[in-house]
């Protein structure tokens, strides 16, 4: 399907609802691992509004270690099944082909990954396969070691050109323009200045052509912004920084809890 058959509002920014069926992601790691967990807080987003539910099954949190291929969809394809059959548009948070492939095959929409095709080379073939839309975002080497790659002279021009080189490597294998999502990949690669750098320059991003999805829910730069080491305490500066990023027009933000997002938005689409 194609992004534009989706029917998705485009006057605001879409609520992209973080669901981690995992046991050690950042924020939410262990909360939902289990299929009833995992389904009862799909449909807690489905209830609050969401746009698009954002299953993973494998943490990226910087330090992460991968886990076996069985074992990923082992823990996301019985919640897309079930999600799906409520209605729920989905997306899969993966950096392997063979997960986009199978998890799409069993209801999910979009693809998301966060390695832009660096992980597995087979992902562009596979996605253009599919005829799905597709997120490529931006990050340096694998979770283990990808901040000690956070290095970089001017941070806008090396992202918008790596990124770049990444969706025209994706659109040659087949992917249709018209599907790409690009990702900045806030925290991904990143140091707290870069971050900065990038969300106060997301102009330069959107005149790359692409709609453009930001992730930057509980993130440490956040944090270190307000002062907190505890995830749970970030969500107030998440909250304000989706205001901002609503009066930008940008596509979506991802994030870990939805209403007040969703409220956020409305906020900032009634501020002329």
């Amino acid at each position: 399907m194609l992004l534009s058959q989706m029917n998705f509002p485009t006057d605001r920014p879409l609520i992209m609802g973080i669901l981690n069926i995992t046991p050690d992601s950042f924020a939410d790691g262990g909360k939902f691992e289990s299929f009833d967990s995992a389904l009862h807080r799909g449909l807690e987003m489905i209830s609050e509004g969401v746009d698009i539910i954002d299953v993973g099954g494998e943490s990226t949190r910087p330090g992460s270690h991968r886990i076996s291929t069985d074992e990923e969809l082992r823990r996301v394809l019985p919640v897309i099944e079930a999600l799906a059959a409520k209605g729920a548009v989905i997306s899969i948070d993966t950096k392997r082909a063979i997960t986009a492939r199978q998890a799409v095959e069993s209801g999910a929409l979009i693809v998301n990954d966060v390695s832009a095709g660096l992980s597995d080379p087979d992902m562009f073939g596979v996605v253009a396969a599919l005829g799905c839309p597709y997120i490529a975002m931006h990050t340096r080497g694998e979770s283990a070691d990808m901040q000690v790659r956070a290095v970089y002279d001017d941070v806008v021009a090396e992202v918008i050109n790596e990124l770049g080189e990444r969706a025209r490597a994706s659109l040659a294998a087949g992917i249709l323009p018209e599907n790409l999502i690009l990702d900045p990949g806030i925290g991904f690669a990143k140091e707290s200045e870069h971050n900065w750098e990038i969300l106060n320059h997301l102009d330069a991003f959107k005149a790359i052509g692409y709609p453009i999805l930001i992730g930057a829910s509980r993130k440490r730069f956040l944090g270190k912004l307000v002062g907190s080491e505890k995830t749970d305490e970030r969500e107030s500066a998440t909250i304000a920084l989706t205001t901002l990023l609503a009066k930008a027009g940008v596509w979506g933000v991802r994030v870990h809890s939805v209403k007040p997002h969703r409220d956020a938005v409305e906020v900032a689409r009634s501020m002329k």
